[in-house]
């Protein structure tokens, strides 16, 4: 499961994060995006190498670059930028990957954390790339083109969501399970808004796949996301962490944020001619 789950978190840290970064449409973000590189490169080798100092300096080098994102989300918000609901989703998504950093750094040097063994630690850092960044950018950029109730909805509950699921994390299952619903309801909402953008009519072939799938792809995922939170939460059957790991780690990884950021980048580069999503200033979320 190691060589898996390294993969995915790769794919987090290479890809993800800088595209996500384009994405945000913020021009006080372009310096730290282009020297993104310079951060996850020694995090993504960190990730093969056995437990130990150098693996651990490797993750801080990873870790530092996240702190900076989380600088600037506060910056941000202190100026009284982004606090409508898709900011607040842009905001969280640039916090988010500090807490996968934490993992990493501690799962590297073989130390649990706050009581959470290496196992989940390994599984933590993937999560928040995807189940955090990812998931917040694009509630936040649907919210942005959707607009109403079911965009400010999607933008407010995943935020929200990955919040209680984090502090179910240290208070209890139940806790948890109350995450995964909110969290469950606003992807699912981010879904939809999501199927509704790929059946316009003027949407591309191209696009409209990545749109259409990474919709299908939330169904299935954030319903193993229920499953696994539930039984945890009551005892009752539910899929292993390996099981997890390839099935909702594995499809929320490249079916949905990877088709969704895929898309999205598309539309941003039509938006001009096309007029399939609107035109922010400089600074602004997109």
């Amino acid at each position: 499961m190691s060589v898996l789950v390294n993969t995915v978190v790769m794919l987090g840290m290479l890809v993800i994060v800088p595209v996500g970064l384009r994405l945000a449409g913020a021009v006080d973000l372009d310096r730290l995006r282009g020297l993104w590189p310079l951060f996850a490169v020694p995090g993504s080798i960190a990730l093969w190498l056995p437990r130990g100092a150098l693996a651990t300096a490797l993750a801080a080098c990873y870790a530092l670059g996240t702190v900076l994102l989380a600088l600037h989300a506060a910056r941000r918000f202190r100026h009284g930028r982004d606090r409508d609901p898709a900011g607040i989703a842009l905001l969280t998504a640039l916090v988010t990957p500090a807490v996968a950093a934490l993992a990493l750094m501690a799962e590297r040097s073989g130390q649990e954390l706050f009581g959470f063994d290496l196992g989940i630690l390994a599984l933590t850092v993937p999560h928040f790339h995807f189940a955090g960044f990812a998931a917040a950018l694009v509630s936040g950029l649907a919210c942005r083109v959707s607009g109403g109730p079911a965009g400010r909805f999607a933008a407010r509950s995943v935020p929200l969501g990955t919040l209680l699921v984090l502090v179910g994390y240290f208070i209890g299952d139940w806790a948890e399970l109350a995450g995964a619903v909110v969290l469950t309801a606003g992807m699912w909402t981010v879904g939809l808004l999501t199927w509704r953008l790929g059946r316009a009519e003027d949407r591309d072939r191209t696009t409209r796949i990545l749109l259409l799938g990474s919709a299908a792809v939330l169904v299935a995922t954030m319903l193993l996301a229920m499953s696994w939170a539930l039984g945890e939460a009551t005892g009752l059957p539910r899929p292993s962490l390996t099981w997890m790991a390839a099935t909702h780690g594995v499809g929320n990884a490249l079916g949905f944020a990877l088709c969704s950021l895929l898309a999205w980048r598309r539309i941003r580069i039509d938006a001009p001619t096309r007029h399939t999503a609107p035109t922010h200033t400089e600074g602004r979320t997109a």
